[in-house]
């Protein structure tokens, strides 16, 4: 009788624990932040050809949620209580094809799954995309792009892309906005810089 007494007692203790858990006594939710689309200019002429935004490649520090601090010489932390909509390279992806659709230079644009019949491919590599502390807080964001023919396989053209914003305020909302602002000035020189290339 004592051992089925202390068997349901234990389970009792487990079912009220578990409750706590359901009732906010997990993890607090995130602070889950999106990317502005870059606002490039309307495009001069319209190529007739199709482009294909391929998702970037990234170190796995930048391959995901978690939004980058860089406080040192190859010292990173991630934002404390933040994270990305979805993984960085998908987010830049989106918004960039996002980009190019508005400025209207191509007679279509897409990403891989989309049935295009391309003429170009957009790669990009993710080098930077940080808040830097120390010696002046400032968001930090780095390209390495190139323009593939995908007719022949060859590289037309390639390019490194950096943007530098300066942290204004305090918080997870003042380190995202200087990311956005640095991501919406790399992003537009990209687009500006394929639609001279074609």
């Amino acid at each position: 009788m004592k051992h089925l007494s202390l068997s349901s007692a234990c389970l009792l203790l487990a079912l009220s624990l578990g409750g706590c858990a359901l009732l906010g006594g997990g993890t607090p939710a995130l602070d889950t932040y999106d990317l502005s689309a870059p606002d490039a200019p309307a495009a001069r002429g319209r190529h007739g050809g199709q482009i294909l935004i391929a998702e970037p490649g990234a170190l796995k520090a930048l391959d995901g949620q978690n939004i980058v601090i860089k406080t040192g010489p190859g010292a990173i932390q991630f934002l404390k209580g933040a994270q990305w909509a979805d993984r960085l390279p998908l987010v830049v992806q989106a918004k960039l094809a996002q980009s190019f659709q508005t400025a209207g230079g191509f007679g279509g644009v897409g990403t891989p799954g989309e049935g295009l019949a391309i003429d170009y491919q957009v790669v990009t590599e993710i080098r930077a995309f940080e808040v830097r502390v120390g010696g002046g807080t400032h968001a930090e964001v780095e390209f390495y792009v190139r323009l593939l023919n995908d007719r022949n396989g060859t590289v037309r053209a390639s390019k490194v892309f950096r943007a530098s914003s300066p942290i204004s305020g305090e918080g997870n909302d003042a380190y995202v906005r200087g990311l956005d602002r640095a991501f919406g000035q790399v992003g537009a020189d990209v687009v500006e810089w394929v639609e001279a290339q074609v």
